[in-house]
């Protein structure tokens, strides 16, 4: 049961406390999205994402909905939890659900109602400003540990992408791509993004 303490403690943004599970995750009742990331509670700094993050989300989202249409790998865009799960599939066994800003599913057994256990096979996360801290160190932490094959992180104010690829259990970065690049997945076969045309008209 969330006590008056916990509801103060995950009202806190960016703020780590305690040790939360899945289970506790789940009687929240929270107007914000709240992610947990080895058992400690994070909120967004801001109560909704800026428009340029929405408009980047939206673009990259898109294609790779269009690619993927008709294919067994699946997409995801946040409001969507993934439960990285390290031995025990039981809500009260999970410290880590996160809900990153776009995630491509290709093993559909990991799939439920809930949304997603276990490691998406492509992550894609559009920093806020803020949200710099979190993306970069703690879930790049989790993402490469629960074996999330790729880690694409995108800068919108720097027009930016950097691609962290999965190798044998390490991550190995991509230099930095910028508009002009023409990028690939190396776990999404074929498919191809053009930065130019992600990052034109955000002004």
């Amino acid at each position: 049961m969330k006590t008056e303490e916990s509801e103060n403690k995950v009202s806190e943004p960016y703020t780590e406390y305690g040790r939360y599970s899945y289970a506790d995750y789940l009687t929240w009742q929270m107007d914000e999205m709240v992610e947990i990331i080895k058992g400690k509670v994070f909120k967004p700094a801001a109560a909704a994402p800026r428009r340029i993050h929405q408009e980047v989300t939206l673009k990259v989202a898109r294609k790779f909905a269009d690619y993927l249409d008709q294919k067994p790998c699946k997409i995801f865009i946040a409001p969507f939890d993934v439960r990285l799960p390290i031995k025990s599939k039981k809500n009260e066994d999970i410290f880590t659900v996160v809900q990153p800003d776009i995630c491509v599913v290709c093993d559909r057994s990991k799939l439920d109602e809930a949304g997603c256990i276990g490691a998406p096979d492509l992550i894609i996360e559009i920093l806020s400003p803020g949200s710099n801290r979190k993306e970069l160190k703690y879930k790049y932490e989790v993402y490469e540990e629960s074996g999330v094959k790729e880690y694409w992180v995108i800068q919108p104010t720097e027009q930016t992408l950097l691609i962290y690829t999965l190798i044998a259990g390490k991550y190995v970065p991509s230099r930095l791509f910028s508009p002009g690049d023409i990028v690939s997945s190396a776990c999404i076969k074929g498919f191809s993004l053009d930065l130019e045309d992600v990052f034109k008209d955000l002004d």
